[in-house]
């Protein structure tokens, strides 16, 4: 699929898929780091996901023929290369098991979908933010000195948007996990888990349960 279509270089903030709109291309991303929002009929808008280098974006609007279900917009420079529909389409027909593996990325959205729903129903919001750290770690963080870092930069509203609470909400969860040694605060964008096992702990998570996953860079 790599040497399918045209590598395009976009600025930070550049809109690639509109929702609302016919989907009529599929971008890989190559570098860098989209942000997925979508919003409902009375304007507000919500962060569903973040995708990063290797992620596939705008397949299912070309699949079924909809319209775009959400925005993505870069979050800073960003590669990608761009595949018109029909070519997207017609190499998925001419190779079942990269059509099979899009139904497995596909999945994976829809677990990552479900788990946030689940949590949002079971958990209170110090929870369920310590749930999406290490979730974020699992996907995208790496080894640092201090700990792991989450490896993707997102702001409070960001944290929030995503464990469906405040950013005051957010802001204070945050503090109390740093008080008790649990993350670390670095500058505006960035949080590293400071201590995993107690992290775990906190979140309700049993390191040992295969649908716990700990990080990668553990």
């Amino acid at each position: 699929m790599l040497d399918l279509g045209t590598v395009r270089t976009y600025p930070a903030g550049h809109t690639l898929i509109r929702q609302g709109e016919p989907g009529s291309v599929v971008f890989v991303i190559v570098h860098g780091l989209v942000k997925v929002i979508a919003s409902t009929e009375n304007g507000t808008e919500s962060l569903l996901a973040v995708r990063v280098r290797g992620d596939v974006i705008g397949d299912m609007a070309v699949l079924d023929g909809s319209a775009r279900s959400a925005t993505v917009t870069t979050c800073g420079v960003t590669s990608a290369r761009l595949l018109k529909g029909e070519v997207f389409l017609g190499y998925l027909r001419r190779h079942p098991s990269a059509a099979l593996a899009l139904s497995v990325l596909m999945g994976d959205r829809l677990r990552w979908a479900n788990q946030r729903r689940l949590e949002s129903a079971g958990y209170g919001s110090d929870v369920r933010l310590a749930r999406l750290l290490l979730a974020v770690a699992a996907r995208h963080g790496h080894r640092v000195l201090e700990g792991v870092d989450l490896g993707v930069p997102l702001t409070q509203v960001e944290l929030g948007d995503l464990i469906c609470a405040k950013e005051s909400t957010v802001h204070k969860a945050l503090r109390e996990l740093a008080e008790q040694g649990l993350v670390l605060r670095v500058g505006h964008r960035r949080v590293v888990i400071s201590d995993l096992p107690g992290l775990m702990a906190f979140a309700d998570m049993d390191p040992l349960s295969p649908n716990n996953p700990p990080p990668k860079a553990y």
